[in-house]
């Protein structure tokens, strides 16, 4: 089974708003302005970075892996996506996953990202599914287009003592959600063997870089 390379590009930013519990006006409040403004702040530093013509097509690169993986939690993220095989596969082959996971997700978010460039994001509000995890809404806008905003919501958690992102979604589809789904359906067709599905991520990163 191969992985749909093009609804993981189209999943890098997917995620719906599942949870609607209005903020309440005291601390969780504030929780969720921290949240919004972690999104508005470094999304639009992401842009940047990808907008910079003055930096070389390396260079870009290694620049946006530097931010990206000061902003996602990737080994929260590759651990989830992992499902029931977390719980049998050997160390060993769980931290190759995750090296192999992070490898494939910079270049699936640079890939992504890449394509809105030149637009603009807005925040436009939060949602508190706990004290310490947020949905942060947003609308993605191309200034030269009259098409609607394309609706963007961001999962940020703040049990780690500061804000990271754990997913990111589009039309209601969440990255993680899609992933594990995805990943555990080539797990169950290759005997749940770990280091078959890094060969496959390894070759699924290889191609969103153009090599």
């Amino acid at each position: 089974m191969r992985l749909d390379l093009p609804l993981m590009r189209r999943a890098i930013l997917a995620l719906a708003v599942l949870f609607t519990v209005p903020l309440m006006v005291t601390q969780p409040a504030r929780a969720a302005t921290v949240a919004e403004a972690f999104v508005g702040d470094n999304i639009h530093k992401g842009l940047e970075i990808l907008n910079n013509k003055k930096l070389g097509t390396v260079q870009r690169r290694d620049q946006f892996e530097t931010f990206l993986l000061g902003l996602v939690d990737v080994r929260r993220i590759g651990l989830f996506t992992l499902g029931q095989y977390r719980r049998t596969a050997p160390p060993d082959d769980i931290e190759a996953f995750v090296a192999a996971f992070k490898n494939y997700a910079v270049a699936a978010y640079q890939s992504y990202f890449s394509k809105y460039s030149g637009q603009t994001l807005k925040v436009t509000g939060s949602t508190e599914r706990s004290p310490t995890d947020f949905i942060v809404a947003t609308q993605l806008a191309d200034p030269g287009s009259s098409q609607p905003p394309l609706e963007v919501d961001f999962r940020v958690r703040t049990d780690t003592g500061r804000p990271v992102l754990v997913d990111v979604s589009v039309s209601g589809i969440w990255l993680s959600l899609e992933e594990r789904d995805q990943f555990t359906a080539f797990l169950g067709q290759n005997n749940g063997s770990i280091r078959t599905l890094i060969a496959h991520l390894s070759d699924l990163a290889a191609s969103l870089k153009g090599y």
